[in-house]
């Protein structure tokens, strides 16, 4: 099958423990703490022409520990954050589902929460992907899992500075 002649590589990046601080359930502005180098890293994958998708499971929704509203505002945020240092997210994908759900209507084992590569497959068939050039960093094993199953190269962030892990991957870019 040939690439759409705009396709271009993608980095899919967990969120929690590879863009912004996991304390557990990061979900208010207020309280986030970036990773080290995550902007740099993140104006880094844009310069070199890389689509920047986020993936993430959000199970703090289905624990009722927040709304679901506050995923995509605190998405909106972090993308008002990197603009302001010449970055940008193109696309986030979140599962607010879990099997074990407090309430009722996110109790799901689905195909997009982490290990499944649902929400991967969702943003590869949704934007001129090059896959064979494109990757996914994550700080956990289901990250790497998912990324396996979407067809994927995982790297796995053992944290740092974000931007000085990505370099290298820049440089051996296929």
């Amino acid at each position: 099958m040939s690439l759409p002649p705009n396709a271009r590589p993608a980095a899919f990046l967990d969120r929690d423990g590879v863009l912004i601080e996991d304390d557990g359930y990061p979900h208010d502005p207020a309280l986030v703490r970036w990773i080290p180098g995550a902007a740099a890293a993140v104006r880094a994958l844009n310069r070199a022409g890389y689509f920047v998708f986020v993936v993430t499971n959000q199970s703090g929704v289905a624990r009722g520990l927040y709304p679901e509203a506050a995923v995509p505002a605190l998405h909106g945020w972090m993308n008002q954050r990197l603009a302001e240092q010449g970055a940008h997210i193109d696309a986030f994908a979140y599962c607010p589902h879990h099997p074990d759900a407090t309430l009722p209507a996110y109790r799901l084992a689905c195909d997009c929460r982490k290990p499944a590569p649902g929400m991967l497959l969702r943003l590869l068939a949704e934007w001129p992907v090059d896959r064979a050039a494109s990757f996914m960093l994550g700080d956990r094993a289901t990250d790497m899992q998912a990324a396996a199953a979407a067809g994927l190269r995982g790297h796995l962030f053992p944290g740092g500075a974000l931007d000085a892990f990505v370099a290298p991957l820049l440089e051996a870019r296929p």
